[in-house]
């Protein structure tokens, strides 16, 4: 199962959530490779990963293969990123083909779940990690900046799924940095749910100081504060992601 975590706006708690998720998804006794697709490697600072040799560059560019660049964290196998992602993307005079990432992952056998952290844009890459991927989630921050992005996001899945993945299907919307006494928060909510024809978790991550000292330590959430509301939110999460995933497969 290869799922992706997209949005196109940064800050929106794509990276944490790709992170939790995976970290959740070991403690459920899960094989998860996570592939940090994003040039800035968020992902892989967040997991102390700094010091390696090979990246998934190496492996789109088919010079190493996926268990020879993965890094341990958490008993989460990653494939950490750097900057010659972005010089694979934009430094090549051909464009790169949408079905790189697919190609590479289609040798991948050893694993229960794929999750990819996307860059924060409608890229090439971005493409790539959805061209690969069975289903996506999508984390929205509950503002109204956020219903413009979500359109966006609707139609690039459309247009990769008539194009180049006709099985991708979306998971659903987990709402995120939620501050539940906020009013516009219930009524961002209600408007997904009455104009998007999209899943919605209930599972909500909810606004909260751990979740944001995490990364500093090089841990997840789960991992650094497991009594913290983020990592109790983001277990609750992932159960509801194994059911959401499984009645759409």
């Amino acid at each position: 199962m290869i799922t992706s975590v997209i949005n196109q706006k940064g800050g929106t708690g794509k990276t944490t959530t790709a992170v939790n998720l995976a970290s959740a998804l070991v403690r459920k006794k899960k094989k998860v490779l996570v592939i940090d697709l994003d040039p800035q490697g968020n992902l892989s600072y967040s997991l102390g990963i700094s010091d390696f040799e090979d990246s998934i560059s190496d492996a789109l560019l088919q010079k190493k293969k996926i268990p020879e660049i993965v890094v341990e964290r958490e008993g989460i196998d990653i494939a950490p990123t750097d900057r010659r992602l972005s010089k694979l993307e934009f430094g090549t005079k051909n464009k790169i083909s949408e079905y790189l990432l697919r190609d590479v992952l289609r040798k991948v056998k050893n694993y229960d779940y794929v999750i990819i952290d996307c860059p924060p844009s409608l890229s090439a890459l971005t493409l790539n990690a959805l061209s690969a991927s069975d289903n996506v989630v999508i984390p929205i921050q509950l503002d109204v900046f956020s219903i413009q992005g979500l359109e966006q996001i609707m139609e690039t899945i459309n247009e990769v799924k008539s194009s180049f993945n006709k099985k991708l299907k979306i998971a659903g919307v987990l709402p995120v940095l939620v501050d539940g006494r906020k009013r516009l928060t219930l009524e961002i909510k209600e408007y997904v749910r009455k104009n998007f024809k999209v899943n919605m978790f209930k599972s909500e991550i909810r606004t909260n100081v751990k979740a944001a000292e995490a990364p500093s330590f090089g841990e997840s959430v789960i991992e650094y504060s497991p009594s913290s509301n983020s990592a109790k939110d983001y277990m609750k999460f992932c159960s509801e992601y194994l059911r959401a995933v499984k009645k759409i497969s």
